[in-house]
């Protein structure tokens, strides 16, 4: 397979995306592996992972380096926290997940990869898990509850750098009834009421209903 480098750490891998293996020989959730160039790649799916899908829908400025520091809210089993992973590899990823059965599989993740933190705590009350986390560069989350503005920006005000980037995925539908536009609208003005000046919005159809990805900076 012909893999072509989007950005540092990131492949274009025909329709899919791919990433170099952190721990060659292991799979996450079933990706395929292949070989190229003497290092091995996971095969990244939009279908999986929405931030697969808005690198391929044309997000280019993404703010995700080899030594990037990432707080992960709502990793869930850690597929694209995985990915995320295989980029900072010589960063760090705390993953914050709510659901013990999910931070079971972060936990069994985080025992070969040795840049992803698994914090088993409910993030609407950040400062419960304030001990375990430091500064980081980069605040990306993704949640399906009405209240996750407020909560991404309890997040960002304890521990995101002054200069940091956020990456917000928008659930429309875990928001409210009313019609998309509107909420991603309201979503957006209270970020940059709040200091984030919004960089990039993306909707993520085909690959998501519904779905804004926004990309922003903190100002504080």
């Amino acid at each position: 397979m012909k893999l072509r480098e989007l950005m540092p750490g990131i492949y274009r891998a025909g329709r899919e995306l791919a990433t170099v293996n952190l721990t060659p020989g292991r799979r996450v959730y079933g990706e395929r592996l292949v070989r190229h160039a003497g290092r091995e790649f996971r095969l990244w799916n939009p279908r999986r992972s929405k931030l697969a899908a808005a690198i391929l829908l044309g997000l280019r400025e993404l703010p995700l380096a080899q030594s990037s520091k990432v707080l992960y809210i709502g990793a869930a089993q850690g597929t694209t926290a995985s990915h995320v992973s295989d980029v900072a590899r010589d960063g760090v990823v705390y993953c914050v997940e709510v659901s013990p059965r999910a931070a079971y599989s972060l936990i069994r993740l985080a025992e070969h990869r040795r840049n992803l933190i698994p914090v088993l705590a409910d993030a609407a009350s950040p400062r419960d898990y304030a001990c375990l986390l430091e500064r980081v560069d980069l605040v990306y989350q993704d949640v399906a509850q009405p209240e996750m503005g407020e909560i991404l920006l309890k997040n960002v005000s304890l521990f995101l750098r002054k200069g940091g980037h956020i990456i917000y995925l928008i659930k429309a539908r875990s928001i409210s009834a009313e019609k998309p536009e509107k909420i991603f609208a309201a979503e957006v003005e209270s970020l940059r009421e709040a200091g984030v000046e919004v960089l990039r919005r993306m909707r993520l159809e085909p690959y998501e209903r519904d779905h804004m990805l926004v990309l922003g900076r903190w100002r504080g």
